[in-house]
């Protein structure tokens, strides 16, 4: 019995982009978003089943939700303990426009590539460097992105929040980017 009606592939990323996104703000309950330069790695699988347990839940069937959330803990916590960082909840100490562009690709791009591998591994084949291309992909797009509003909007507020809204655009271009594949993922 499927966790999520069948729904069409327009629908389905209005959710998976929904329990992203939810799945972020539920996160900030419980981690500290800050200009830290990493995160706990306990702190990064708490964010980790924040995010992976409302995306599970679309998935057909309960033995891949579960296997879902476990890689999606997996993944958050090798990134985070072998120093690329919890890059969804790390706002850039720099101020300087292009460097925070460029670095937010690029962590972008390999903490996707880490969270997509360990993801990877709840995706039976032939779909998982499908998946491991979609992650890296969709979040060298959207830390740069969400990193430079959250630096125009810090500027213009003179608070803290312009970066912590950052960050949510981060997530939801994330919640967009990686639904438009997810939808592939409902075994």
């Amino acid at each position: 019995m499927p966790f999520a009606p069948e729904n069409t592939r327009l629908s389905f990323i209005f959710l998976w982009t929904f329990a992203t996104f939810g799945g972020f703000l539920l996160s900030l309950l419980f981690i500290e978003v800050g200009d830290k330069p990493d995160i706990g790695v306990v702190e990064a699988a708490i964010g980790g089943f924040a995010i992976a347990l409302p995306q599970g839940c679309l998935l057909k069937e309960p033995i891949y939700c579960i296997r879902w959330i476990l890689s999606s803990l997996l993944g958050w916590s090798i990134i985070t303990a072998i120093g690329i960082g919890a890059v969804g909840w790390i706002v850039p100490s720099t101020q300087i426009f292009p460097v925070r562009i460029l670095s937010g690709a690029v962590y972008g791009a390999l903490g996707g590539l880490g969270i997509g591998l360990a993801q990877s591994l709840a995706i039976p084949q032939p779909m998982p460097w499908r998946w491991i291309f979609v992650s890296s992909a969709s979040w060298a797009v959207a830390v740069p992105v969400g990193s430079a509003v959250g630096m125009i909007l810090h500027r213009l507020m003179q608070l803290f929040l312009g970066e912590v809204m950052g960050l949510a655009i981060t997530w939801l271009l994330v919640g967009i980017l990686t639904g438009m594949n997810a939808h592939k993922l409902r075994l």
